[in-house]
């Protein structure tokens, strides 16, 4: 495990300790050690080092005693900030974005989600290029060979961007696979639902209870970073396609959602969502906020909720519907792991469904009468 020590700049931000621990848990899950944790408070960031001089020297001195070889701030640092920290520490950094594409990297299986990844991590790389060697490799004679060539930083920069390319032109191919296939089951008249929510509320064990199926799941932040598809039987006659997605997670930079876009179409494209949130996390209604922020960036903010309450075995909660006065469901409290709920919780996906394909035939039949007339 790699010895590390996290830094965090509170700058007023709301639930600032809450952050702090969630970093620790992110350090945690790409194999860290935390050997330290320092928290100072500023009312603006140092535009060097972020943390100010005197700070650098107090976790440098650490660094040195404790034998730390990586440092972690719980921000988005600038690509001049980093180099300046890792000049002034003399051991890598690396931000909270850094951080997530490890744990990304770590837990990408299929053949899209590492290319997600990798586009990704290319992506914040190329704003990263440091000029090294300041020679021009590329100054050669003769008639049309004169110039200055590429300088290192250069030739990096367009290599990158070639990848960046290829690796754009691929996941297009693969979406417009899975747009086929969504076309499909668009044709047929498929109820669709896809699982949302916060990173480790318990998505892939819920997905896995619904659709009696195998995916992974462990208790751990981003757990599985694929989107699954299950066609699930309800009641005779009655299926659905269940999907399972990425977890969301507090401060996910623009480029990560960017990047993970093409998963999240099942999201986008759904009849219903069911929004996973850990009941017994304190924080749990910040996190509904962040799953919310990020849906409407990929605009499925207006795609029907349905509130999963998970892990009611961890704060004593029983089972329960939840319904306004028309009757409709607004949440279920379920206990994933334990299977408390989703009998219930079939119950209220079979109704749901119901409506679905009642509306559907009633559009069919409408349509059959617009044609006659």
């Amino acid at each position: 495990m790699t010895r590390s020590s996290l830094v965090a700049l509170d700058l007023g931000q709301h639930e600032f300790r809450e952050s702090v621990d969630e970093l620790a848990l992110l350090a945690t899950s790409a194999g860290a050690e935390v050997i330290g944790v320092f928290v100072s408070k500023r009312r603006s960031p140092d535009s060097a080092t972020f943390i100010g001089s005197g700070k650098v020297q107090e976790i440098l001195a650490h660094c040195e005693t404790e034998e730390v070889e990586l440092v972690i701030f719980n921000h988005s640092l600038s690509p001049a900030q980093q180099r300046n920290l890792e000049n002034a520490l003399g051991r890598r950094v690396i931000d909270r974005t850094g951080l997530i594409l490890d744990i990304f990297a770590i837990r990408a299986r299929s053949f899209e989600g590492k290319l997600q990844v990798e586009l990704a991590q290319l992506q914040y790389m190329a704003s990263r290029l440091v000029r090294g060697n300041a020679n021009l490799y590329g100054q050669q004679g003769g008639i049309g060979m004169r110039g200055p060539g590429e300088t290192q930083l250069e030739t990096d920069r367009r290599l990158i961007g070639v990848k960046v390319k290829q690796l754009k032109t691929r996941l297009e191919k693969l979406q417009k696979q899975r747009q086929t296939q969504r076309r499909q089951r668009e044709r047929r008249g498929q109820f669709t639902v896809a699982i949302v929510g916060y990173t480790n509320a318990g998505k892939s064990t819920l997905f896995n209870a619904i659709a009696s199926d195998k995916a992974y799941a462990a208790d751990q932040l981003f757990a599985t970073l694929d989107t699954t598809t299950r066609r699930v039987w309800l009641a005779p006659k009655v299926d659905m396609a269940l999907s399972d997605t990425v977890g969301f997670i507090r401060d996910l930079s623009h480029s990560l959602v960017d990047a993970f876009k093409a998963t999240l179409e099942s999201a986008v494209h759904a009849d219903v969502l069911l929004h996973v949130v850990d009941v017994s996390s304190p924080v749990r209604h910040s996190q509904i906020d962040e799953v919310n922020k990020v849906l409407q960036e990929i605009e499925a903010g207006d795609v029907p909720q349905v509130i999963i309450w998970n892990k009611i075995d961890a704060c004593e909660r029983s089972v329960e519907v939840e319904r306004d006065g028309d009757g409709k469901i607004l949440s279920v409290a379920v206990s994933a792991r334990y299977g408390l709920g989703i009998a219930e919780l079939r119950e209220c996906l079979t109704e749901l469904a119901g409506n679905f394909y009642a509306q559907s035939r009633g559009a069919d039949t409408q349509s059959d009468e617009l044609q006659w007339a």
